[in-house]
């Protein structure tokens, strides 16, 4: 286990690398407490070849209900597990991984919630269009062969008439499901000095909904792929998003990006 500390735009966060670099991509998968939910997705992945396909990296809150320890993550294929202490949420965990992920010198990094909702065994799509030569793909259960199982209608109204229009009109590219983490981003896009993932003002969603809009605003090239996003058929939905506050905070953040607010500062 490594200790990261100092560095200006990551957070601090311990790494537990329990495998090299084998893949010339990796899959980001930002966590907390997310119990036999992860671990029944990872399992999908190794039934999948995902492992095989990227570098499954687990990008950790700080869990505390035991679904994140070493015994349980090695043998399902995870590469390697970042865990975060300092301050933020799924912003900073994603900022853990991205910049880990430049270190090793992936050629793109994949990201994909892991509350088992999305098809993981689909992450071969995002590969092959980072291959093509795309910079951002996101996945999609709008579109041709995409599916939306058991969507609450609420979640499907506010995609569709609010959050995906806005995203459009900010980054003058049509897009269809923008607040799914199921997406791709090319070495390219995250290391364009006009992009700078890596800043402290990506705490929680702002990221997602920055890199969402940001490729095609400098020229780079973007896609959907469609995938699967299934919402379990009764009980509890999995998700880290209260039904007032959170969702009144994603407006905030869906606005301001809007603004421009999230765009790097011009130098000179």
């Amino acid at each position: 286990m490594k200790k990261i500390t100092g560095l200006d735009g990551v957070p601090d966060f311990e790494c537990h690398e329990y495998g090299g670099k084998r893949a010339e991509y990796c899959l980001l998968i930002p966590v907390i407490n997310e119990g036999e939910r992860i671990l029944a997705e990872l399992q999908r992945a190794r039934g999948a070849g995902v492992d095989k396909l990227t570098d499954i990296i687990l990008c950790d809150g700080g869990s505390t209900d035991g679904s994140t320890e070493a015994a349980r993550l090695a043998p399902l294929g995870v590469n390697s597990l970042l865990v975060k202490t300092g301050p933020g949420r799924q912003g900073a965990q994603l900022r853990t991984g991205i910049w880990f992920a430049l270190q090793r010198g992936y050629r793109g990094v994949l990201t994909i919630d892991g509350n088992n909702k999305d098809s993981i065994e689909d992450a071969h799509r995002f590969v092959e269009k980072l291959e093509a030569g795309y910079d951002l793909v996101q996945g999609s259960r709008f579109i041709r062969g995409g599916r939306a199982v058991n969507t609450p209608l609420s979640r499907t109204l506010a995609v569709r008439c609010i959050h995906a229009p806005v995203i459009s009109l900010t980054a003058g590219h049509r897009f269809t499901d923008t607040t799914s983490a199921y997406r791709a981003y090319s070495r390219l896009y995250l290391t364009h000095p006009q992009v700078q993932p890596l800043r402290d003002v990506f705490c929680g969603y702002e990221l997602l909904a920055y890199l969402s809009v940001r490729a095609t605003q400098l020229g780079l090239r973007a896609c959907e792929v469609p995938v699967t996003r299934a919402y379990p058929a009764r009980g509890k939905t999995p998700t880290k998003i209260s039904p007032i506050r959170g969702n009144a905070d994603l407006l905030k953040i869906l606005f301001a990006n809007a603004r421009g607010v999230y765009d790097p500062p011009r130098r000179g």
